[in-house]
């Protein structure tokens, strides 16, 4: 029988106290997912319970994102079971497009996202008192099974009266605890090879004329990614050593080369542009401890990286893409550049050079 609200939110302040324990860390420890945990926290108790409070938030979640300029510099933090993709910036540039407005863009520099409202279920504005005295408010999104999407974390110079006034104005009416957990999202069952027509597959890749059409080549092929790899030609699509991502963020940090870091999970693809500094191993996790942008990569989750190329109008677009066990993308990097502009040749030299062997000349 899953534990009452109350020990719910006193196993939370215990592990808090004690090991300063991520809510994460917390909610796989007692069962539940971070969304049931946080759940927990909405409604009255008494503060010695939690230091934690929950409002949960009405699903109105295009109007809400639309409405966080204001709050200024936050922190945006994405992640799956394997990456955190963190990032300081102003949301800017919001807009919401096709049918009920379900993919959503924040395009203005710093924040950079793909938003895939039909996965959002739950939201929370939540407020902690952390071991130092000190609070922390953020706002919390999550999908159908409690699973997080994305968070908004204040920082010491947001706009405290702005983030107030927007809690305020989205908060739901019910202010009950509790949510019901309904099955995780699941990748679609890959297909059988013999299904695929190939040689149709493959010439369609070598007709993309934008990257953006990769998705819907996957689509009509009813393909998985991992397998669209698999099946593609060789000059599209290589293999790489696993240790591939720490050697290239540790080079292009040590050669200034500005990429793009892309982390997401089904409702949010969160983006990085430009240089990075500082590479660092701790454990099994490759970590980017930047000033504005941090990178937390559990390098031992990684069971496949690919050297994927992608002919566009501009020329051959290419990437480093990581993959678990599962098939399921941890993190893309690309070279940085904007649509119209060709690839930089520093970073297409540091990709090639990952390949084992002696690769063919891509010209720049």
């Amino acid at each position: 029988m899953q534990a009452s609200y109350t020990q719910l939110r006193q196993a939370f302040a215990s592990a808090r106290e004690e090991r300063r324990a991520r809510h994460r860390d917390i909610a796989t420890d007692l069962r539940i997912s971070e969304g049931e945990l946080l759940a927990a926290h909405v409604g009255d108790f008494s503060d010695d319970e939690s230091p934690l409070r929950a409002r949960r938030l009405r699903a109105d979640w295009q109007d809400l994102i639309a409405a966080l300029e204001p709050l200024g510099p936050v922190m945006a933090l994405t992640r799956n079971e394997s990456c955190v993709h963190e990032k300081v910036g102003v949301y800017r540039e919001v807009s919401a497009q096709g049918p009920q407005r379900q993919v959503g863009l924040v395009l203005g520099g710093a924040i950079d996202l793909r938003v895939f409202y039909s996965h959002w279920r739950h939201g929370f504005a939540l407020t902690e008192r952390l071991a130092d005295g000190a609070l922390q408010r953020s706002l919390q999104f999550f999908d159908a099974a409690g699973q997080a999407i994305h968070k908004v974390f204040l920082r010491p110079d947001s706009d405290l009266a702005a983030y107030e006034a927007l809690v305020l104005n989205f908060l739901s009416d019910d202010q009950h605890p509790g949510l019901v957990a309904d099955a995780a999202w699941e990748e679609p069952t890959e297909r059988p090879d013999t299904l695929i027509d190939i040689a149709r597959f493959r010439n369609e890749w070598a007709s993309l004329r934008d990257t953006h059409e990769f998705f819907g080549l996957l689509k009509r092929h009813q393909l998985s990614r991992t397998q669209a790899l698999r099946l593609a030609e060789p000059r599209f699509a290589q293999p790489l050593p696993l240790s591939s991502a720490q050697e290239l963020l540790s080079r292009a940090a040590q050669q200034g080369i500005a990429i793009m870091v892309f982390v997401g999970n089904p409702g949010m693809i969160q983006i990085h542009s430009g240089p990075i500094a500082k590479v660092a191993m701790m454990g099994p996790w490759i970590n980017v401890l930047d000033p504005g942008f941090n990178l937390h990569l559990r390098e031992d989750h990684i069971a496949s990286a690919w050297l994927v190329r992608k002919p566009t109008v501009d020329g051959l677009v290419c990437s480093l893409e990581l993959f678990d066990a599962q098939g399921r993308t941890l993190a893309m990097c690309f070279g940085e550049r904007k649509p119209g502009q060709a690839e930089r040749c520093d970073w297409r030299n540091l990709l090639e050079s990952l390949v084992e062997g002696t690769p063919e000349a891509v010209p720049c």
